[in-house]
């Protein structure tokens, strides 16, 4: 195990055995900013396991466990002294992601959430409780700088094209559409107030839901659920003549990671809810 110092970060991983979990774990061991602290899973069979004979990582004292509040409650015990304020990171599901994410803050632990699937209220009203308990959250949709640097090109793009539509390709276990990715980057072209695809003639759809979800902003959204597919967007945009087109592929998960670890090591600085990897590290 890597032992911990008084400058790095206590980390709990909470869906520690999911796909994305499993990294997480890996890229905190091998991290000289944080340490882990605790591992959360819901399996019953994983309950009481030692994390290094699950994950490849080197020989740890951390213990799977399937209860996040008395592991948040534990750890805010331990350590609610050292100089950094140890810090959550959710990767688990849609469903249970707003209750782990509102424990984490009333433990005064730092939640850094790349589960998608919160709603805009959801968002909200964390911001509010965040706000209130002066702990640093951060609700992430996409950690992949390149991700980051295509929503920013997109949302410059934006000025000069008025027909702009969206498609996200997801693996077939992912449970939310459109993604959360997504959804931000329409966001962040929406910071340019237009109406977009002003529709020129009178369309009919045969096949319902064919053109894909339509935002208030007037564009389209396509969201593909396929094996074989790791996490994929395109954002097109149309204009007399032309066409532009901005793509991001994702082949590995590893690729989230250095971005994870730089928001773990972020977070703590804030005193309230960030929404978005450009947030912290541009």
């Amino acid at each position: 195990m890597i032992k911990n110092s008084k400058e790095s970060i206590p980390v709990l991983v909470s869906g520690a055995l999911g796909k994305m979990g499993r990294e997480v774990v890996k890229a905190v061991t091998n991290s000289s900013d944080c340490f882990l602290v605790g591992a959360i899973d819901l399996n019953q069979n994983n309950n009481g396991r030692n994390i290094s004979e699950i994950i490849d990582i080197p020989d740890s004292d951390i213990y799977v466990s399937n209860d996040l509040e008395g592991t948040l409650c534990s750890i805010s015990q331990k350590y609610n002294t050292s100089p950094n304020r140890a810090v959550m990171v959710d990767f688990t599901h849609p469903n249970c992601v707003y209750d782990n994410t509102r424990a984490a803050i009333a433990y005064g632990v730092s939640p850094v959430v790349g589960t998608t699937g919160l709603s805009v209220n959801q968002i909200n009203e964390l911001a509010v409780f965040s706000n209130k308990a002066s702990v640093g959250c951060a609700i992430i949709p996409n950690f992949s700088v390149g991700m980051v640097l295509l929503q920013q090109a997109a949302s410059v793009a934006a000025k000069f094209y008025d027909n702009i539509e969206l498609i996200e390709m997801h693996h077939d276990q992912k449970a939310d559409s459109p993604s959360g990715t997504c959804i931000k980057t329409a966001e962040m072209i929406e910071e340019y107030p237009k109406k977009f695809n002003k529709r020129i003639i009178r369309e009919n759809e045969y096949l319902k839901g064919v053109r894909g979800g339509e935002r208030e902003s007037g564009i389209n959204i396509h969201s593909i659920r396929l094996p074989g597919l790791l996490a994929h967007q395109l954002v097109i945009m149309g204009s007399q003549g032309e066409t532009y087109t901005i793509r991001h592929d994702t082949i590995d998960r590893k690729a989230y990671m250095p971005g994870v670890i730089e928001t773990i090591k972020k977070i703590s600085s804030f005193k309230c809810l960030v929404y978005g990897l450009e947030k912290l590290v541009f």
